[in-house]
């Protein structure tokens, strides 16, 4: 009976490890994607402002449209990028986020199956 209350404190303090390593993976994760969107809305308001400054200083409607339509195809491709690099931080969170519970389950079901 001790030996079965001895695996049952295992497992309990095998899962509280992997929901700690679970919940540290979670917060590197998410102030990785916090920090790539800060960068990302740092940037693109810098780009506004450029991408403004330039349209102040045409004097033809042929410049203004240039102007605009560089802007355009620069924030499309820079918005692509971001949204790229966030996905994968995504993906990456999720990875690192299951492994610990990963590694939890199969310890109790070799555990189970002896």
């Amino acid at each position: 009976m001790f030996a079965q209350f001895e695996d049952f404190q295992k497992f309990g303090k095998q899962g509280l490890d992997a929901t700690l390593k679970n919940f540290g993976a979670r917060s590197k994760g998410f102030e990785a994607i916090a920090g790539q969107i800060a960068d990302y809305s740092k940037k693109q308001f810098e780009a506004n402002s450029a991408a403004f400054e330039k349209l102040v200083g045409v004097k033809t409607l042929d410049k203004a449209i240039a102007v605009q339509t560089d802007f355009a195809k620069q924030s499309f491709e820079g918005f692509v990028a971001h949204t790229t690099k966030v996905g994968q931080l995504f993906s990456d969170l999720t990875k690192e986020a299951v492994k610990p519970m990963e590694t939890a389950v199969a310890q109790v079901s070799a555990k189970v199956a002896t």
